[in-house]
């Protein structure tokens, strides 16, 4: 699993943004910047469209006053999926990133197996990335929402 002070594995993701599709890179994503990048879930799930997103979305102006160049929000769903959950949270300052085959999750060793609710998703945490190191990480228990809100990593930085 990752932890502090580890780089982030090199993967390719899928990205919509204003109805355009990309497949950024690790690299191109958090290289000489400062990320935010919070896991979910998934999109349209009660936690994540209720608390965890907004919380993100109601912070955005405040982390970014603490240097934070951009906040990423990651779930194991498809980019279309990503954009419309985005859109309907007015998340327009918030990435909305796509990690649809885990490759991501499983590579830091935060999948976890949902089994028929959904097949391998993304454990719920947040994390600093500073220029592609890790620098704060903040895992969730399963089932649990305590840790990896937009608060808690306003109150680190």
């Amino acid at each position: 699993m990752i932890k502090v002070g580890d780089t982030l594995p090199e993967v390719t993701f899928s990205l919509r943004e204003n109805g355009e599709g990309s497949n950024p890179t690790t690299a191109a994503l958090f290289a000489n910047k400062k990320v935010v990048l919070f896991a979910v879930p998934g999109a349209f799930t009660p936690t994540c469209s209720n608390t965890h997103l907004p919380g993100y979305i109601t912070l955005a102006d405040k982390l970014a006053a603490k240097g934070v160049d951009s906040i990423i929000c990651l779930s194991v769903n498809d980019a279309f999926v990503m954009e419309a959950w985005g859109k309907s949270q007015n998340a327009e300052h918030i990435t909305m990133l796509a990690d649809g085959g885990a490759e991501f999750s499983q590579a830091i060793g935060l999948a976890k197996d949902t089994g028929t609710f959904g097949g391998v998703r993304s454990g719920r945490y947040s994390m600093l990335v500073e220029n592609g190191v890790v620098k704060a990480l903040n895992i969730e228990a399963p089932g649990k929402f305590e840790v990896s809100d937009a608060q808690t990593m306003l109150d680190s930085l």
